[in-house]
């Protein structure tokens, strides 16, 4: 196991090699307009998702081009959400020996720790992260979870819960925008789906422009929640061959499809390339949901969406964790395996 990044930026007079961000060949030639361009993300108001057929438009527009969106009137309470980033910052707050109690084994994705590195040549992401599988229930590995700060475990139900809800009604709308029977998406995804936590924390860094909180990819998800940090941006997208800075929606999630919703929906619904800066003076705290499709059967695209003039884009597949990060540490789209 490496040294976590949170010690290494504490201690370290000069970056290591790991951690210097590589200019690729697909997105290292890529426009940045100085690192970042303003601009407003879609924000949907989902509590009219259910009755608003303006709203339903505005959902379908937001990720056939974005990919994402800024969810405002989501249902979760803010004092809900300060408690989220309470926990999150009274962890990574603790001793090392503390954390290390959470620590992941080096070939398990659960637990605290950095990158699973998978080869030498592996650029390595300036950022720890705490890793749970938070549904099902039996999949928890509570010996992982903290036990420090004491709610921990409270907190993350409640906020759990809350997600699933948000998640029916948003992969409903979504079949809905398209003219599909509303539960198209909603089967596939099944009442067995998996939802993983990942509580991020991205130490300053001196030489923000040589590193990367996290390296450009999609998500392997069918749709990622994130709770931003209150006061620190990081979070770009990558549209029309430009990055762009995701601003703070104060009690947004930033919503995001991930590759599994770009292949049920026929690639209509773009699962969007992000990546992570990191800032130089402030650390910076984040939490992702990832809702994961039940792994029992295949997922492909719905059925509605093929027709002569759209043919079939991607075969059924099961999508598992092990493919997505094998694709994704070697700088590769998973999506990209999936077409026919």
């Amino acid at each position: 196991m490496n040294n976590q990044v949170q010690e290494i930026a504490a201690q370290c007079e000069r970056l290591p090699e790991r951690f210097i961000r590589k200019e690729d060949e697909e997105y290292g030639s890529i426009t940045t307009a100085g690192e970042s361009s303003p601009t407003e993300i879609p924000v949907i108001d989902v509590s009219l998702l259910t009755w608003s057929p303006l709203e339903l438009g505005r959902l379908k527009s937001a990720i056939t081009t974005w990919g994402c969106f800024q969810a405002i009137n989501h249902g979760i309470e803010a004092s809900l959400l300060d408690k989220v980033r309470q926990i999150s910052r009274r962890f990574f707050d603790l001793s090392t020996e503390e954390k290390k109690k959470c620590l992941r084994e080096d070939d398990d994705l659960q637990g605290y720790g950095n990158d699973m590195v998978l080869s030498d040549s592996q650029t390595l992401d300036w950022t720890d992260r705490l890793y749970l599988i938070v549904l099902p229930k039996d999949q928890q590995r509570l010996q992982l979870w903290p036990q420090n700060p004491t709610n921990f475990r409270e907190v993350v139900d409640e906020y759990c819960s809350k997600i699933e809800l948000i998640n029916e009604v948003i992969l409903k709308a979504m079949a809905r925008s398209l003219d599909l029977e509303e539960n198209c998406f909603w089967d596939q995804y099944g009442t067995s789906a998996k939802m993983i936590a990942r509580f991020n924390y991205y130490p300053p860094c001196r030489w923000p422009d040589k590193v990367l909180g996290v390296k450009p990819h999609g998500d392997g998800s069918a749709v990622t929640y994130l709770l931003q940090d209150r006061e620190v941006e990081g979070l770009q997208v990558l549209k029309d061959g430009q990055w762009f800075g995701v601003p703070i929606v104060p009690d947004a999630l930033t919503i995001n499809v991930g590759d599994q919703i770009q292949l049920m929906s026929n690639g209509l619904f773009k699962s969007p390339m992000h990546r992570v800066l990191v800032n130089s003076k402030r650390e910076r705290m984040t939490l992702a949901m990832f809702c994961m499709p039940q792994t029992k059967k295949d997922i492909g695209p719905v059925d509605g969406l093929i027709t002569d003039v759209t043919p079939r884009l991607y075969k059924n597949l099961t999508f598992s964790a092990g493919f997505f990060f094998e694709n994704y540490q070697q700088g590769k789209r998973p999506i990209d395996a999936c077409k026919i």
